[in-house]
């Protein structure tokens, strides 16, 4: 990950700031406000601005159940009361602003998160980074025979060298045609004074999904969790799961009891349809129960078994 010098300057000018308050604020998220963490090759995350506490769920919460939270001794509790039974609206009364630089293909997968305020790097007005995302050998993996959507084994050896090599002349080569077709070097400089550029509008378009994109993305404590949910998750593509891992511990900073909760009862639990509760009443009370009279699906069965660590897989 590099930095142009303006933009170290800005970050230490960003984190010199010392704005006084009266709003709630969260001790350990303010000690790494704008600083920028490393992802990928090129990428980073930081977060940049933020709104609210866990008192600020609470808060909201009290507001808008009167009386009957007068019942809940501690924050935590109401906390862990609201994410169990998913009450939702005061999650979202806090909010969060994350400057993430990210590669294109990982960025298409994340905006599909149609829950948050974006405002990404316009490549009609400028020209972009000549940086492009280059998996390392142990994420240079095959796809899945079991999941269409995923990876299996890793590719080793000559053809892990090939696709790498493959994945970096690819790039490199568009990215010149790009300055050629704009008449214009990533430094700025014209390439051919006689030529006109093509507008950088209709250049981009051959650019390869790897090269490296920037955007704020604004979004409320609700839907980072929702997000963190799935793109956190080892099931997860690994590109965005770097990101996930990051945002993570920022959630722990800035809101500590909701990610814990969080922890609990999101990433830790487990959903179960009526049949598969049902299955579960019967092993409790002793009753003899397989997959051939437990009324689930194959997949459904072996999924049930996992979520409660049971090696009776049916292959």
């Amino acid at each position: 990950m590099k930095f142009t010098k303006d933009q170290i300057n800005d970050i230490k000018e960003q984190q010199a700031q010392d704005n006084k308050t009266k709003r709630v604020t969260a001790p350990e998220l303010e000690k790494i406000l704008y600083e920028a963490f490393p992802a990928l090759d090129h990428g980073f995350i930081r977060v940049i601005d933020y709104m609210g506490d866990d008192s600020s769920i609470v808060q909201s919460a009290r507001v808008s159940y009167g009386k009957g939270t007068k019942q809940v001794s501690t924050d935590s509790g109401l906390i862990k009361y609201l994410m169990r039974h998913w009450h939702s609206t005061p999650f979202e009364m806090c909010e969060i602003k994350y400057h993430v630089k990210l590669p294109i293909f990982i960025a298409r997968q994340w905006i599909r998160h149609r829950t948050a305020n974006v405002n990404e790097y316009s490549a009609r007005y400028s020209i972009l980074d000549k940086e492009f995302y280059l998996p390392n050998q142990e994420n240079l993996a095959a796809q899945s025979i079991a999941n269409r959507q995923g990876r299996g084994e890793v590719i080793e050896g000559e053809q892990a060298i090939e696709v790498l090599e493959l994945l970096k002349n690819d790039a490199e080569r568009t990215y010149d045609n790009y300055e050629k077709m704009l008449n214009q070097k990533y430094d700025g400089t014209t390439i051919d004074e006689n030529k006109k550029g093509l507008a950088r509008e209709l250049a981009r378009m051959n650019l390869t999904l790897n090269t490296y994109t920037q955007w704020y993305w604004k979004t409320d404590l609700l839907n980072l969790m929702n997000f963190l949910r799935l793109r956190a998750d080892h099931h997860a593509q690994y590109e965005i799961r770097v990101y996930a891992d990051i945002m993570l511990d920022t959630l722990k900073r800035w809101v500590p009891i909701t990610y814990d909760a969080f922890l609990d009862y999101r990433v830790g639990g487990t959903e179960v349809s009526l049949k598969g509760k049902s299955v579960i009443k019967k092993m409790l009370n002793g009753q003899e129960i397989s997959y051939e009279n437990s009324g689930l699906s194959k997949r459904e069965w072996n999924e049930l078994m996992q979520s409660f660590d049971q090696h009776n897989k049916i292959v």
